[in-house]
Formats: C-alpha cells, sequence, structure tokens
C-alpha cells in the first residue's frame, strides 16, 4: 500500500474514533502507532508505543506545563478573580455596562496569571454572572462577556497553547509569549469597544452600577497586590531576560501558593485539592502530546509534511492566498475540536509551509492560537459556553450563543489587523535582548 493511502487512512481513522467520542488523545495515539506498523512493521510500531510516550512524559522543556497550571489553579483557590472583578467594579461600575466592562478586565487580569481560557471563564461565571444578573443586565450579554472574556486567558501570557507552539516549533517560548500582549490586550479595548456600541445601539441592555467610595476603591487596589506581583515575577522577569520560561512558571507556582498560604486562604486541604485538580489537567494535558508526538512520527515515516508543503506552495494564489485557506481551515476546526488537539495535530504539519512561505513564525504561533481560541466561543462546540451553562444552568445555551456573537465579530476584525499588520504582534519581542 502506497504511504499517500496509509496517510489517509491514519486522517480517517482519527476522526471516525472521535467521532465514536474516543478521547482525541488516545484516538491520535491509535492512528499514529497503527499507521507507523503499517509502514515499518509490527515490531517497530510497538517499540514506538512504548518509548515515544516515556521521552514526552520526562521531557524537560515540557515541564513547565504544570508549573503554569499549578500557578493558574493556586491563584484561583486564592480568591484573585473576585479580588479582580471587585476592584474593576469599584472604579468602572458606575458606567453604563460597567459591570461587563468591568468582567473584561477582570478576565484579562486573571488571564495574565492564569493562562487557561477554561477556567477563566469558569471562575469569572460564578464572579460576575449573578451581579450582572442582580443589575438587570441581558442574560445573553451578561454571558457572553464572560464566555469572551475567558477566551484572553489563551492569549495573554502565560498560555499553555502559545508555549505547546513553541515547544513543538522550537521557537523561544518568552519572544512568544511576548508577542501575545499586543493582541491580547487590543482584544480588550476592542471587547470594551463592542459593549459600548451594544449600548448605543440598545441602551436597555446593560444598567448602570452602582458608584464605587474613595474608600472602596483605595481598599481595592490594596487587594490585588497578589496579582501585581505574580505578574511581574513571571511576565516582566521573562521579559527582562532575568529567568528562562520553566524558572518563571516555577517561581509563580510557588508564589501563587506562598502567597495563598500568608493570606490565609490555602490550607492543608485546600493545598492538596489543588495539586490533584493540577495533576488532572496536566495529566490530560499530556495525554494529548503523547497522542500528538505518536501521530507526528506516523506523519513523517509518510512524508506528508513535505507532499503537503510542496502542494500548498504551488498553489497559484500567493503566500496570503494559502494562509487564507489555512485560517478558514483553523476556524472550522475550532468548532469542532480541542484547542490544544489542534494546535498538536496540525501545527508540525502546516509550520513547514509557514516557513517556506516566508512568514515569521513568531507571528503565526499568535494568529495560530487567536483563530483556535475563536473555537472556544463559536458552535457547535464552544468549550466556553458549555462552561458557563454547566454552572449557570438557567443561562441556556441559545442565549449564551446570541450574546457571543458580538464579541465574535469583534476577534475575527482582530485577526485580519493582525494578518495585515503583523508589527502588532512582533513589536514587543523584538526590543528583547
Amino acid at each position: 500500500m502506497s504511504h499517500d493511502l496509509i496517510a489517509i487512512g491514519g486522517f480517517v481513522l482519527v476522526f471516525a474514533l472521535m467521532l465514536l467520542r474516543v478521547p482525541i488523545g488516545f484516538a491520535m495515539g491509535i492512528a499514529g502507532v497503527s499507521g507507523f506498523a503499517a509502514v515499518n512493521g509490527v515490531m517497530p510500531g510497538l517499540n514506538l508505543l512504548m518509548n515515544s510516550p516515556y521521552r514526552t512524559a520526562t521531557d524537560y522543556t515540557l515541564s513547565v506545563i504544570p508549573m503554569f497550571v499549578l500557578m493558574g489553579v493556586f491563584a484561583t483557590a486564592g480568591g484573585m478573580s473576585r479580588e479582580l472583578f471587585a476592584a474593576n467594579k469599584a472604579w468602572f461600575g458606575h458606567l453604563k455596562g460597567g459591570a461587563a466592562i468591568s468582567t473584561i478586565l477582570a478576565c484579562a487580569g486573571f488571564a495574565a496569571i492564569n493562562g487557561s481560557s477554561v477556567a477563566t471563564a469558569a471562575t469569572m461565571t460564578t464572579v460576575a454572572l449573578p451581579e450582572m444578573k442582580r443589575q438587570g443586565y441581558d442574560t445573553g450579554i451578561a454571558a457572553g462577556a464572560i464566555a469572551a472574556g475567558g477566551t484572553l486567558g489563551i492569549m495573554i501570557p502565560p498560555s499553555v497553547v502559545l508555549l505547546l507552539y513553541a515547544i513543538l516549533t522550537e521557537q523561544d517560548a518568552a519572544r512568544l509569549f511576548m508577542a501575545g500582549v499586543v493582541p491580547g490586550l487590543l482584544a480588550v479595548v476592542m471587547y470594551i469597544g463592542t459593549i459600548r456600541l451594544m449600548i448605543w445601539r440598545r441602551p436597555d441592555l446593560m444598567p448602570v452600577g452602582e458608584r464605587g467610595t474613595r474608600e472602596e476603591r483605595m481598599r481595592s487596589l490594596k487587594e490585588i497586590w497578589a496579582t501585581l506581583l505574580l505578574f511581574f515575577l513571571v511576565v516582566v522577569a521573562m521579559y527582562g531576560g532575568f529567568v528562562t520560561v520553566t524558572e518563571a512558571a516555577g517561581v509563580g507556582a510557588l508564589g501563587a501558593l506562598l502567597i495563598g498560604v500568608l493570606r490565609g486562604r490555602l490550607g492543608p486541604k485546600a493545598i492538596l485539592a489543588c495539586l490533584v485538580e493540577a495533576l488532572r489537567t496536566t495529566a490530560s494535558i499530556f495525554v494529548i502530546a503523547i497522542g500528538a508526538y505518536l501521530f507526528g512520527y506516523f506523519l513523517t515515516v509518510t512524508q506528508t509534511t513535505q507532499a503537503l508543503t510542496e502542494y500548498l506552495v504551488s498553489l497559484p494564489v500567493g503566500p496570503y492566498g494559502v494562509l487564507t485557506l489555512i485560517l478558514v481551515a483553523y476556524l472550522i476546526m475550532g468548532a469542532l475540536m480541542d484547542e490544544l488537539a489542534i494546535i498538536l495535530l496540525t501545527v508540525p504539519i502546516i509550520y513547514p509551509v509557514i516557513v517556506e512561505l516566508g512568514f515569521d513564525p513568531i507571528w503565526f504561533g499568535v494568529v495560530t492560537v487567536m483563530v483556535v481560541t475563536l473555537g472556544l466561543i463559536t458552535p457547535p462546540v464552544g468549550m466556553n459556553v458549555f462552561v458557563i451553562n454547566s454552572i449557570s444552568r438557567d443561562t441556556t445555551l441559545p442565549v449564551i450563543f446570541r450574546g457571543v456573537m458580538p464579541f465574535i465579530a469583534s476577534d475575527l476584525l482582530r485577526l485580519f489587523l493582525i494578518c495585515a499588520f503583523p508589527w502588532l504582534s512582533l513589536a514587543i519581542p523584538a526590543t528583547m535582548r
């Protein structure tokens, strides 16, 4: 059987297993080992299955993942999200739509110490949604703001998805993190602009909140010192070159733990619960990573990557035409698959194409993450939407999807801007030593 037919069969097997609700990591692993064995024989395939998972699980470069996950879990358990929302509400709550604006700003702040979009959406649902409902917000708009704000966790550093892209493409993770800063901040500004535009069109959707007193504002600033400290320890230290990404992750996890303990918010039981949650999250990420690496070996022996690169580069549509085709494919996959699986499955295939076409790999990493992030809030899957629905059962899926649509339009406009003006994401990395 030709390598091309084996490669096609491997992809068909992956998607067939996914349709049967087999976890994506196992689906890629089964297809990868089976395809590798079809090309090289059963014993080499079994050797691959025996050695590759061990090498992946013990890879030092991947040790940064559990540290960043642990930092986010400790920060969540330490109540930092509530403090961020309270601080922003004290300063902006008196504006029309102030609670929604406060939610977006709190999501951005929490994303800088959490790095998980789903965790950000889940946390802010418990913190911000009841407050916006109490003030009389349209339920769809309130839930939509939280779902969209939650996506900031995957863009503003530290981000596990950006980190995995850096590992797969052997790019500098610190530079990639810094490349996400401006697009992340641009998302915050454009989300707030979207809220203001909705208020202009339908003033009844979002009411005016209470004005925070001077004392409440000053007290709120004192309560967010922990978030600022963690941000300095991780992001600023990486930008200055004082620590590596792995060191920053370790310092961040330790810092979040010590802050929680010193403030009396993390006792022995809470710490144990955080460790268990971080272990579960890390294990699920590593299962997907192991499956992706196994599938990657299969793609290598069938020369799928080389064949696809030659085909796409030869298309008579130019570099940006090929880029458009890739981004459309990512948009479709993002609405159907987990963002980690998309990155791990496709980047080894697409990355050589991008390099051959002359695009900057750091810039493309940011663009890729932006596109797959859209899948967190677009139907039919929309993980953030389902998380909000699972926590607030009276907020139905159609209502949330309706409320998030204006923010999806904002994200598409932001994607166009980053593609049209790559310097928006590359300006900060260019200043690093």
